[in-house]
């Protein structure tokens, strides 16, 4: 079934207040948003549905973010103004950012151009890994220290996103060109096994069980579901059209799933593997896909737009949208 074009919900606001509580007043989480365009971080008011703040991330451009533990700092990896295996210049650098001081407070040198690009802090292993595409390797650092620790290869080029199991013993990288997912072992800092997938592949994420992995075909209109026992795709994905970014709800019953050159967000039952709703996305194209921790909304990030558009997971409809920086694209929680 597909669901027309997004409804304004005017309450939506208040239904927020309820779940989540005031963070204008910071008694509640708020959204932050990387700012590809605007070399930016958005800090964004959940409740109110706009953005409160920017942040200079101190470099060109920082695509991705993650929170510290404790909620009070942003890492930022500053990738280059590139695209991925394209000509350009070669990050060497992440962002460390105050996120109530609204400034970068450290800087995390890697030493050369790695076109670093997507941080990951895993709480079993309290490491703070980074893709480090250019060394073909994650990075891992203590975040207390911000000191680099070591590298675990990925035996791949363009390991441009990661997923780490809740346990931190595995970790799961997409090889953009190469079309391939790295299993690695992220205790014994080596690669597993390499998985083809296609001639290019793109974005991967998790199943809450932690049984599955999804990555989006660009060259086909589906998603490939490996399965972590065997670390073979099991399933192929039928999608409307060729997908990209991808996240479970946290119930673990459906995936979400951006399709960019259909302007849609697809919704998969996992139980049936079905596709089972699709959504117009005001703004166009989507960057990444997160889950509110109430589990009642997801926001999806309008790269190459300036917008996070409010999906209800109970009834598939983007409820409003939300302005932030130009071509906005990776997302986290603040507590």
């Amino acid at each position: 079934m597909r669901i027309p074009a997004y409804v304004r919900v005017l309450t939506a606001g208040a239904a927020v207040t309820l779940a989540m509580g005031a963070a204008t007043n910071g008694s509640g989480p708020v959204l932050l948003v990387a700012n590809q365009g605007d070399h930016t971080l958005s800090v964004v008011d959940p409740v109110a549905g706009k953005e409160i703040a920017t942040i200079p991330v101190g470099g060109v451009t920082g695509h991705e973010v993650e929170v510290s533990p404790d909620g009070k700092f942003a890492y930022v990896p500053i990738y280059g103004n590139s695209g991925v295996g394209a000509p350009g210049t070669n990050g060497s650098t992440m962002s460390v950012i105050d996120i109530a001081a609204r400034k970068v407070v450290s800087t995390v040198d890697f030493g050369h151009g790695v076109r670093p690009h997507k941080p990951i802090y895993n709480a079993a292993t309290k490491k703070l890994y980074v893709t480090t595409e250019l060394d073909k390797a994650i990075t891992v650092l203590d975040p207390k220290t911000l000191k680099i620790e070591g590298q675990v290869p990925t035996g791949a080029e363009q390991s441009h996103m990661l997923v780490v199991s809740k346990d931190g013993k595995t970790g799961y990288t997409s090889n953009v060109r190469p079309g391939s997912v790295s299993v690695l072992d992220m205790a014994g800092h080596k690669t597993i096994t390499v998985i083809p997938i296609s001639n290019s592949a793109q974005r991967i994420s998790l199943s809450p069980d932690g049984r599955w992995v999804f990555t989006s075909d660009q060259t086909q209109p589906r998603i490939a579901m490996i399965d972590r026992s065997s670390n073979t795709v099991k399933q192929w994905i039928d999608l409307p059209a060729v997908g990209y970014g991808s996240t479970a709800t946290l119930d673990g019953k459906y995936l979400l799933v951006g399709m960019p050159r259909a302007k849609q967000l697809a919704v998969v039952d996992l139980g049936t593997l079905q596709v089972v709703h699709t959504l117009d996305i005001p703004g166009g194209g989507q960057g990444e896909i997160l889950m509110r921790p109430d589990r009642k909304v997801a926001y999806v990030s309008q790269y190459p737009g300036h917008q996070v558009a409010e999906v209800d997971l109970s009834t598939w409809t983007v409820t409003r949208t939300i302005d932030v920086g130009q071509r906005a694209d990776g997302m986290a929680w603040a507590k």
